[in-house]
């Protein structure tokens, strides 16, 4: 009871989970630093590290122009950027750094929580929702909720609500299930000198391959929430 008492504050009126803060902080602050280091020296011969945040941001760029066109895909370049960085490093955070003190998690990675997942599926679904307004009308907009025909209109509601359920509950499956077994792949060294040494393996073999579904997660979800949107900006037939 203590433990989790300690693990949590409250402002507002409303409940935090500490360690869930610390986390969503230190991914934060990782990506400013990461990105404030490669752009550093913006020059028209770029070297290494503006030639990998060039990557980055015309990867991203990519991702959005592949389902958005016109202005808003520009508009929403950055979006794409600051997301897939924010969703790669919460996803790979939990492998290199864990802090468990009595009990309690401090640090891991935020996208593993799924309040974390599930508000980033949130956050996308409104930003879907609010440029389908802008650029339709509010007429526009939820007409396409009626087609093809009004009877379809619980069938297209439920369609959003499994939306917002299936894209953060893929990404917080899977970064949760990562962890877990990386976990008790960590717990078999405790069995003698053998087991050690398997578990050293499995844990090496692990955490690339975590590493490696953690930066898939990140550009589904990107691709996914520009999907999402991108047909908010049309008109059904």
């Amino acid at each position: 009871m203590g433990d989790s008492a300690a693990s949590t504050f409250e402002f507002l009126g409303l409940t935090f989970n500490v360690g869930n803060m610390i986390s969503i902080l230190l991914a934060c602050v990782v990506v400013l630093v990461l990105v404030y280091a490669l752009s550093r020296h913006l020059t028209l011969k770029p070297g290494k590290a503006q030639n990998v945040l060039e990557f980055a941001v015309d990867f991203t760029n990519g991702i959005v122009r592949s389902s958005i066109s016109g202005e808003t895909s520009r508009t929403l370049g950055l979006w794409g950027f600051t997301l897939f960085m924010f969703i790669i490093v919460a996803n790979l955070q939990g492998l290199f750094l864990h802090i468990d003190i009595s009990g309690v998690t401090y640090v891991k990675s935020p996208t593993s929580d799924p309040v974390v997942a599930m508000t980033l599926a949130l956050m996308t679904l409104t930003l879907a929702q609010f440029l389908g307004i802008r650029k339709l009308g509010y007429k526009g907009h939820f007409q396409n909720y009626l087609k093809p025909f009004v009877l379809f209109l619980p069938i297209n509601l439920f369609e959003e609500f499994t939306n917002f359920l299936t894209l953060g509950l893929r990404l917080y499956g899977n970064i949760l299930s990562g962890e877990m077994l990386l976990g008790i792949i960590i717990g078999m060294s405790h069995g003698g000198a053998v087991m050690w040494i398997v578990s050293f393996i499995l844990e090496l073999a692990w955490t690339g391959f975590s590493v490696f579904i953690g930066c898939i997660q990140a550009y589904v979800f990107v691709t996914l929430s520009s999907v999402y949107i991108s047909r908010k900006l049309e008109l059904e037939d």
